[in-house]
């Protein structure tokens, strides 16, 4: 039988249930306490000690498995992978990266805008479906080329962000400022043809911090 996990859910956090199981349980196998091809302890049974739903045991897990730190075996179950290389990062910004690159960002504000409903939007940030958010649209180059148009919702309390801030500041930088730290995000990065609408830009990505 599996030892149970040293994991401990603290509900009073603003960190989502998922995201602090995912986090512990990579602790543990970084730091050695879950060694390569151990077994791990089953879904139903975590979740029953911790008192989480099972879906919330089973995303967690699932994004293990997905950074290769877990593995699914059909008739043996999951186990620690044999090979972990995984690389723990602050969540930063493109922006941020950008510097850290050494390239000189720049930014454009397409659109800034209050009291936007959005249902999806409003779920991932724990707020109520007619919730009226901050919806921005900027145009992120580098270099002097576009690189991207990323596409934000933010609660209402941010609606006294400007133009002229979100263009001088990447917006975690912003979010900072104000003692909101990102812990986690949501990011689709593709590519498509460039239009009008997308600035000419031949690359998307929205990110939605939660």
């Amino acid at each position: 039988m599996t030892d149970p996990l040293p994991v401990v859910i603290d509900r009073t956090s603003p960190v989502p249930l998922y995201h602090q199981l995912s986090e512990q349980l990579t602790a543990l196998i970084e730091d050695g306490i879950l060694k390569p091809g151990d077994p791990f302890e089953n879904e139903l049974a975590l979740a029953q000690r911790l008192r989480l739903s099972r879906p919330t045991v089973r995303r967690a897990i699932s994004e293990l498995v997905s950074r290769g730190l877990l593995v699914r075996r059909r008739g043996i179950g999951t186990t620690v992978a044999n090979q972990v290389v995984h690389r723990r990062d602050e969540l930063t910004s493109l922006y941020e990266d950008l510097v850290r690159a050494g390239r000189t960002p720049s930014t454009e504000v397409l659109e800034l805008q209050t009291g936007v409903v959005d249902e999806r939007a409003a779920e991932a940030l724990g707020l109520a479906p007619d919730a009226g958010l901050v919806a921005i649209t900027r145009l992120r180059s580098a270099d002097d080329g576009p690189l991207a148009v990323l596409r934000n919702w933010l609660p209402p309390e941010y609606g006294d962000l400007t133009r002229e801030s979100l263009e001088a500041e990447g917006l975690y930088a912003l979010l900072r400022a104000r003692g909101r730290q990102p812990v986690v995000a949501h990011q689709t990065i593709g590519a498509r043809g460039p239009t009008r609408a997308n600035g000419g830009s031949c690359a998307w990505a929205a990110t939605t911090p939660c």
